[in-house]
């Protein structure tokens, strides 16, 4: 991941009720226009939450934002499908009503989490 170059995009979410699907938007910055991310292409993928994207607890809404905002990212299906549960319980169930992340945050946290996991297997 670190050898390609993307601009860095902002995602953020504003929760809207206390169910169903939630939004969640992305901007290219530095000026790049809001859209909102569909949760379709990592539906695709894995279907946890036909609903959609939900944040602030470890259940299907979370898993699935947490999966799309991985794709969205890397584009590589394999590294979001083996971080995503991870990155639900450390980052997206913690969110509360406002949210924001930076695609520079999810590389750096993956990156963090592939030393870990190399750590760990080096000690075994």
């Amino acid at each position: 991941m670190k050898d390609k170059v993307y601009p860095t995009t902002i995602y953020f979410g504003k929760r809207r009720s206390q169910s169903g699907h939630q939004p969640v938007y992305k901007r290219i910055m530095p000026d790049g226009d809001v859209t909102e991310l569909s949760p379709e292409h990592s539906q695709k993928l894995r279907l946890h939450s036909p609903d959609g994207f939900q944040w602030g607890y470890g259940g299907s809404g979370p898993a699935q934002t947490a999966l799309a905002l991985l794709l969205d990212v890397t584009t590589i299906p394999d590294i979001a499908e083996e971080y995503y549960q991870d990155f639900k319980m450390d980052v997206v169930s913690h969110w509360g009503d406002d949210w924001s992340i930076t695609s520079d945050d999810i590389i750096e946290w993956i990156e963090t989490r592939k030393l870990e996991k190399r750590a760990m297997l080096s000690q075994n």
